[in-house]
C-alpha cells in the first residue's frame, strides 16, 4: 500500500471493471476520477492534473495508446506516470505501450496485490521526483543569489565592476540589435581624497553609500544600471538614451547631488559634488564595450580640467556648467 494518497485517473469503458478498482482504489485512500473515453481522458488530465493515470488500452473510438501520446504532449516537460490495463498479455502488447509513453502494464483482471505494489513504486517515484524538483529550485535560487552576490557591491548595494562590464557588454548588443542609442556615463566624487583626509574613512564610505542611494534613485527605468566603478568612480549605463536625454539627466543628478547638500568642508562649494564623463553612440558589431569605457574616462578628465562639479560629453562639446538649474553653484 502507497504511503501516501494519490490522485489517480482510471480511464475504463466497462462499468462492470470500473465500479470496482475504483472502490479497491478509495479503499487505499486514493482520490479518483473517472473517465470512460480517450477524449473523456484528455479533459479530466487537464482540470485535474492527476499524479497517476490507470489506462485501460481498449477504449470506445481513439484507444489508450493514443490518449497517452496526447496526455505526454499535453505535459510537455512534466511527468505522469500511466499504467496500461488490458486483457491482452502478449509481449508486443507490453512494448506498443511501453512505446506510446506508458510506464507500466498491467494484465487484467489485476490482482489487488500486484496493483498495490505498483501504487506503491509510482508513489515512491512521484516523491522522488518531487524532491529532485524542489532541490533543483533550491539549487537554482542558490545560484541566482551567488550571481547577484559576486555582481554587487557590498558598500552601496550597487553593482560592482564585474556586474558593470556583464551589463555593459549585453547592453552594447542589445542596442546594436535594436538600433538604439547607448549612453554610458562615468562620475567621479569631486576631492574625495581630502573629505576622507578631513573626516576620516568611516565617514567617506557613509558618503558613498549615500552616493549610491542617489544613483539608485536617479534610476527610474529597469533598463538603466548604476555600478560603482572603482573607489570614488561611479558609472550609469542609459540604454535607448540620446545625447539630449544624456545631458539632461546629468543635469538632473547633479541637482539631486545638491539638494542632498552632503556637507563637504574642504571642498569649494561646501557639499560634496561629483563630475562626469559621458559618452553616447548607437552602437553596431564592432562597438565594444571598453571603447565606451575609454571614452567616457576621456570625458572625465575633460570634466575635471574644466573645473569640477560638471558632465563634459565629447559628442556635444559641452558640459553642465552652463545649463544647471539656477539653485546650482558651479566648482572652480
Amino acid at each position: 500500500m502507497s504511503n501516501q494518497p494519490l490522485k489517480i485517473l482510471l480511464v475504463e469503458d466497462q462499468l462492470s471493471m470500473r465500479m470496482p478498482l475504483t472502490q479497491q482504489l478509495q479503499a487505499h485512500g486514493h482520490v479518483v476520477w473517472e473517465a470512460e473515453d480517450a477524449h473523456e481522458a484528455l479533459r479530466q488530465f487537464r482540470s485535474q492534473r492527476p499524479d497517476l493515470i490507470l489506462m485501460d488500452v481498449v477504449l470506445p473510438g481513439e484507444d489508450g495508446y493514443w490518449a497517452a501520446r496526447q496526455i505526454r504532449l499535453i505535459e510537455g516537460s512534466d511527468w505522469t506516470p500511466i499504467i496500461f490495463l488490458s486483457s491482452r498479455d502478449h509481449e508486443l502488447d507490453l512494448q506498443r505501450g511501453i512505446e506510446a509513453g506508458g510506464d507500466d502494464y498491467l494484465v487484467k483482471p489485476a490482482s489487488a496485490v500486484v496493483l498495490a505494489a505498483k501504487l506503491h513504486a509510482m508513489s515512491r517515484l512521484q516523491r522522488m521526483r518531487r524532491q529532485l524538483v524542489d532541490t533543483s529550485e533550491a539549487l537554482r535560487l542558490a545560484n541566482e543569489r551567488l550571481t547577484h552576490l559576486t555582481t554587487q557591491d557590498e558598500l552601496t548595494q550597487l553593482g560592482n565592476r564585474r556586474g558593470l562590464d556583464e551589463r555593459l557588454h549585453h547592453s552594447v548588443r542589445q542596442c546594436a540589435r535594436e538600433g538604439q542609442p547607448l549612453t554610458l556615463l562615468i562620475c567621479d566624487v569631486d576631492h574625495f581624497k581630502r573629505y576622507n583626509d578631513r573626516l576620516g574613512h568611516p565617514q567617506g564610505d557613509a558618503c558613498l553609500r549615500q552616493i549610491g542611494q542617489i544613483l539608485s534613485t536617479i534610476c527610474r527605468r529597469p533598463m538603466d544600471y548604476a555600478a560603482r566603478y572603482g573607489g570614488e568612480e561611479f558609472a550609469l549605463i542609459l540604454p535607448s538614451t540620446p545625447r539630449s536625454g544624456a545631458m539632461t539627466f546629468a543635469r538632473a543628478l547633479q541637482n539631486m547631488m545638491a539638494r542632498s547638500g552632503i556637507p563637504h568642508p574642504d571642498s569649494p562649494v561646501g557639499w560634496v559634488t561629483l563630475s562626469g564623463g559621458i559618452t553616447t553612440l548607437v552602437p553596431d558589431s564592432d562597438t565594444s564595450a571598453q571603447q565606451l569605457l575609454m571614452r567616457a574616462d576621456e570625458a572625465l578628465y575633460s570634466a575635471k580640467a574644466k573645473g569640477r562639479n560638471c558632465f563634459f560629453s565629447f559628442e556635444m562639446q559641452m558640459d553642465t556648467h552652463d545649463h544647471l538649474h539656477a539653485n546650482v553653484t558651479t566648482g572652480g
